[in-house]
């Protein structure tokens, strides 16, 4: 209802397409290098927006284009066209919204505008990606009725993400009520607009933490929040587990190498994990990478979600560290990792 100014914002090619797409839609959007100022209009089409393949941009854009006037079509990369869209697109139409996308329920798609969504209670399968309980969760205060919206699928991957978008709602002045385990409801309402500091994306910050668990020394990572809702937070957990030190104070996060020697290389040692990534999958490429230089074997667990991502992630790390001469065997939803001269 009013604007917003995001400072310290991530510029890359998701956030561009994000931009890009907002300003086809009519949104006013201001980019300076430390921040992004958005100004609330009508939207309305005729528009294309191309998603690219940012998961974000398929999933998060199709419920705002439901709001918009006129015809708004979606393509992207001939890889968009395969991951599962189907949740989303599916809960649109039975909220009334029609959509032309050939029975395939995946891009490329046309969304025929009616400026309004009525709203009601839906229900979602949102196993395969938390992405489509987030998508509608954002809109729904939009919704002349409100939303109440459960997951039925037998799991919920990335649960941080949700509790990230309900803390964000929250924030606008939206009132969210958890009415079980996988039930929420959003009171309809006009959303406030702010200005926020975009916390840094802790898992970015993976890879710099690894390189120095690996190679030795120290490495300090600035404004990393005292509490925060982000999944990439776990690092701390994480990489402490496998050998690191950790410590948390005015001037960041800073992590230092283990003391101890490796048995296998010349570089400090690295512990083998055994762990649940389900709820961090996002972590999981770093982790592997970690646990394929480690001193004992390691075994990845609930990130079958990953084979569904820009790519099969699981199948990636599997292909290139075994091609380095690892030792990764791939299951349907975990990897094992055992130490192997690569």
């Amino acid at each position: 209802q009013s604007p917003s100014t995001l400072h310290k914002p991530l510029y890359s090619r998701d956030s561009t397409l994000m931009i890009n797409a907002l300003r086809s839609l009519g949104v006013g959007v201001d980019q300076q290098p430390e921040s992004i100022s958005i100004s609330p209009r009508a939207m309305k089409g005729p528009a294309a927006i191309d998603v690219g393949n940012a998961g974000t941009v398929m999933r998060f854009l199709p419920p705002v284009a439901a709001l918009a006037h006129g015809e708004i079509s979606f393509d992207g990369d001939p890889r968009s066209h395969e991951r599962p869209l189907k949740p989303v697109i599916a809960a649109l139409e039975e909220l009334g919204i029609e959509i032309d996308h050939g029975g395939r329920y995946s891009l490329p798609l046309r969304i025929h505008g009616k400026g309004e969504i009525k709203g009601g209670a839906i229900e979602i399968d949102a196993s395969q990606s938390s992405q489509f309980l987030s998508s509608l969760l954002l809109v729904a205060p939009r919704m002349r009725e409100g939303l109440t919206i459960t997951h039925v699928g037998p799991t919920l991957p990335s649960m941080p993400h949700i509790s990230m978008t309900i803390a964000m709602l929250k924030e606008r002045g939206i009132r969210v009520e958890l009415l079980d385990a996988n039930t929420w409801r959003v009171q309809p309402g006009q959303i406030l607009g702010l200005r926020a500091l975009i916390e840094p994306d802790l898992s970015n910050a993976a890879p710099f933490m690894g390189a120095a668990l690996i190679a030795g020394g120290s490495v300090t990572i600035k404004d990393w929040p005292k509490t925060t809702t982000q999944p990439g937070d776990q690092l701390r957990t994480l990489l402490r587990d496998m050998g690191a030190q950790i410590s948390l104070n005015a001037d960041g996060l800073t992590l230092t190498a283990n003391s101890e020697k490796s048995a296998l290389r010349d570089a400090p040692k690295i512990a083998g994990i055994d762990v649940d990534l389900h709820d961090v999958g996002e972590l999981t490429p770093s982790i592997a990478a970690l646990a394929a230089l480690a001193d004992s074997p390691s075994h990845l667990r609930g990130i079958g979600h990953l084979r569904l991502h820009e790519t099969d992630r699981l199948a990636a790390l599997t292909r290139e560290i075994n091609a380095l001469g690892g030792n990764v065997v791939e299951e349907e939803t975990a990897l094992h990792i055992t130490p192997a001269p690569l």
